[in-house]
């Protein structure tokens, strides 16, 4: 399979290109320089900002997988926002305006999204939940918006919400993990807020069986169907470390931080459930939270 990836140099993006790579797949990578590519790997180079991408290394790929975008992390300035708003509808929407007009355009476009969503709401929700509010929520809806290009086009365009993708190696452990194992794994408020997740590992092997079911298309929860409190995933988290905390971070002391990060990414949430991939069969690796972190850590 020919599979074409931006944001290889990713948390997400490293742990795909070395599954597929490892199972035989031909992957390109979508960069925006050589950098510390090898030459004998096969690369796109693209500037989304600029709306500038070396088309010709993306025909007759026969996915096409979509990762890149502004980290989350930092201080939310109103530069950062724009940064996080525009790199991700900018430059999904360069790339699926020039996936539309390829002679030979991929079967699927998989592009990143997140479960931001659904904003925060006490109820479950699965992808047939409307958009919740708040500056995330937007941002996603104009990332998801952003493919209509390529859906016009006759590709079949995923959509994958990411959970809190757990990996020791970066993202949410690489931060907590160490705070952890000093007993300062506190929950930030109530803790009743729900904290959706996902293995890192889990991620491929979810790809794969989505290629594999052509019938589905638009938005999917890739999240374990084991829903967690921050309280509790903070607790299992304490367990699986070896060092419990009884601390608690106060609403008031998250919300210091500028730009309304706090509310959007540590004391709010959505009970988010992964309907697309159990009805259409998926078995999760890593259902549970305890046992994926025993694992990783």
């Amino acid at each position: 399979m020919r599979i074409a990836i931006t944001g290889v140099s990713g948390f997400v993006g490293r742990a795909l290109v070395a599954s597929f790579a490892a199972r035989g797949d031909d992957v390109t990578r979508v960069v925006r320089s050589y950098g510390a590519i090898p030459p004998d790997e096969r690369t796109v180079i693209w500037q989304p900002t600029q709306g500038s991408i070396e088309r010709a290394g993306l025909e007759a790929q026969d996915v096409v997988i979509h990762l890149a975008g502004e980290s989350l992390a930092g201080v939310w300035t109103r530069a950062k926002k724009q940064r996080i708003r525009d790199s991700r509808e900018l430059g999904t929407a360069l790339l699926a305006r020039t996936l539309a007009g390829l002679r030979q355009p991929p079967r699927v476009l998989i592009s990143a999204s997140g479960m931001n969503f659904y904003g925060s709401r006490a109820e479950a929700v699965d992808e047939t939940a409307a958009a919740g509010t708040g500056f995330l929520a937007d941002v996603v809806k104009l990332w998801e918006g952003a493919t209509l290009p390529a859906r016009n086009a006759g590709i079949r365009v995923l959509h994958m919400r990411f959970g809190n993708v757990l990996h020791p190696d970066g993202g949410l452990l690489a931060l907590l993990v160490p705070l952890c194992r000093l007993g300062l794994g506190a929950p930030f408020g109530n803790g009743r807020q729900p904290w959706p997740w996902i293995a890192r590992a889990e991620i491929a092997p979810a790809i794969l069986h989505l290629l594999e079911h052509t019938a589905i298309s638009g938005p999917v929860n890739i999240v374990a169907p084991d829903a967690e409190t921050n309280q509790e995933f903070k607790g299992a988290l304490a367990a699986a470390a070896g060092r419990r905390s009884y601390l608690r971070v106060p609403s008031f002391a998250a919300r210091l931080a500028p730009g309304g990060m706090a509310d959007e990414l540590l004391l709010g949430g959505a009970p988010v459930v992964p309907r697309v991939l159990l009805e259409s069969g998926y078995r999760f690796q890593w259902p549970s939270l305890r046992p994926a972190l025993d694992a990783m850590l």
